[in-house]
């Protein structure tokens, strides 16, 4: 039975009832960090704290952007439904997730044509949305009159804008970029925790200082000239906390681990398209999985219990894969990206065998490219949804024409080979050097 606030309405449901929801509750079966918890010890907080974070950061968002909202478009509903509509996405951005978070998006979900936020968008309009049309108010405002809060709002929110879509409201675009832009509730709270937690840092950017300068133009979410240095501080410690949390050599070494387990794996994980089978989804978590694949080597199907035997070493963080070298590749404005050799695995890992010496060019190895785009106003979801307002001509601008904001590289990726045996390496370096060609970066620290 939902939880109705006592003296409310008598089909009022109370945000608890949500937060309470099976849908949320199982949040607190998946981590954060999707494997970084098996590198960093402290790193054991769940997707469920993250969203209550967001959802608290949404509120604070509501509080300092609604009027600019109002004046750019005054027919944007009240402080109320504007507040909580913030509030349930961000309670609700992550409900679609699966065990090991974005990892499971490309290896599972991915081969259904779904993501964690389609996925989640169809939780939030069909499992979720009576309960959410029945919201009249949240810790510091309340609906008006005649106000419904519409499930399909909350969905359009958390999915990331997509070429040909039917443009939503102008108000609810201009909060869109609260979930899909530069600085959004949602990385924010993760930078925060997430460098908390594993002991990066304790404060990691000026959060206060950010929300502070942040206003709506026409243009868009727009950032006062001078907050744009804590813009770029959370910039540049988002990017660190890639290289060195989520792109940590040893959680790449168990990604890659895991990838090849998911494939063999993907017929006893679940049985198909999450769409299709909700119910069984709506239990299905890391907690539900570890416990599942241990048991997987008593099983009477020989196939099941040889990769039991794999989920076993994987379990006991065995991982069969050891960097041998690194390099890192930072791509500025005037560079391509996309036309680099670096785009693809598999192109490096050919051209790598082809310089290595022929007696080493059957040798078992891995190679991983990680990528962190720095600038995320250049390319994807981001691209024209923030901007930075000039006091010199009381107009917004694009972000690049600040020169503080256009010394971050465009993007930046971490390009590794792993074996299973290292004695090797300095021939795989030599190799690697000799792909890269001049210019490349050499790493082999403890990052």
């Amino acid at each position: 039975m939902p939880f109705v606030a006592a003296g409310s309405e008598p089909d009022e449901v109370a945000e608890r009832a949500i937060i309470d929801h099976p849908w949320v509750q199982r949040l607190r079966q998946i981590h954060q960090l999707q494997t970084a918890w098996w590198v960093f010890p402290t790193a054991e907080h769940t997707r469920f704290q993250h969203v209550l974070g967001v959802m608290h950061l949404a509120s604070r968002a509501a509080d300092t952007l609604y009027d600019s909202l109002k004046e750019v478009c005054p027919d944007a509903p009240s402080r109320g439904y504007v507040e909580s509509l913030l509030r349930m996405a961000g309670l609700l951005h992550d409900v679609g997730h699966g065990p090991f978070g974005h990892f499971f998006d490309d290896h599972f979900l991915s081969g259904f044509g779904l993501t964690h936020e389609t996925l989640g968008g169809a939780i939030i309009r069909d499992e979720l949305g009576p309960l959410l049309a029945r919201i009249r108010r949240n810790p510091n405002s309340q609906l008006e009159p005649g106000e419904k809060l519409d499930p399909a709002q909350i969905a359009l929110l958390i999915a990331r804008p997509k070429a040909g879509e039917v443009p939503p409201p102008r108000w609810l675009a201009l909060l869109r970029c609260l979930f899909s832009g530069i600085y959004t509730v949602d990385n924010m709270d993760f930078v925060l925790r997430d460098a908390y937690m594993s002991g990066y840092n304790a404060r990691a950017f000026d959060l206060d200082r950010v929300l502070h300068y942040s206003f709506f133009t026409e243009r868009g979410l727009t950032i006062h000239s001078r907050g744009v240095s804590a813009l770029v501080q959370f910039m540049a410690v988002r990017a660190e906390l890639f290289r060195s949390i989520y792109f940590h050599r040893t959680v790449r070494a168990i990604d890659l681990t895991l990838a090849d387990l998911f494939a063999d794996s993907k017929q006893f994980v679940f049985p198909g398209n999450p769409l299709e089978h909700l119910d069984a989804y709506r239990e299905f978590t890391e907690w539900s999985l570890l416990v599942d694949v241990s048991r997987w080597r008593s099983s009477n199907d020989p196939a099941q219990r040889a990769l039991g035997e794999r989920w076993q070493a994987i379990l006991a963080r065995r991982v069969p894969w050891t960097m041998a070298c690194q390099r890192n590749l930072v791509f500025e404005e005037s560079e391509t990206e996309r036309s680099s050799i670096f785009s693809r695995a598999e192109f490096v890992e050919r051209e790598l065998r082809a310089q290595l010496p022929a007696e080493l060019r059957d040798l078992p190895l891995r190679v991983d490219l990680a990528r962190h785009i720095h600038r995320p106003d250049t390319r994807g979801p981001s691209t024209g949804q923030n901007f930075l307002w000039d006091p010199s001509r009381g107009e917004p601008r694009p972000l690049g024409f600040d020169q503080l904001f256009r010394q971050l590289p465009l993007a930046h990726r971490i390009c590794r080979i792993y074996v299973e045996d290292t004695s090797h390496a300095p021939q795989l370096a030599a190799a690697l050097d000799a792909v890269i060609g001049p210019g490349g970066s050499d790493d082999l620290t403890n990052m």
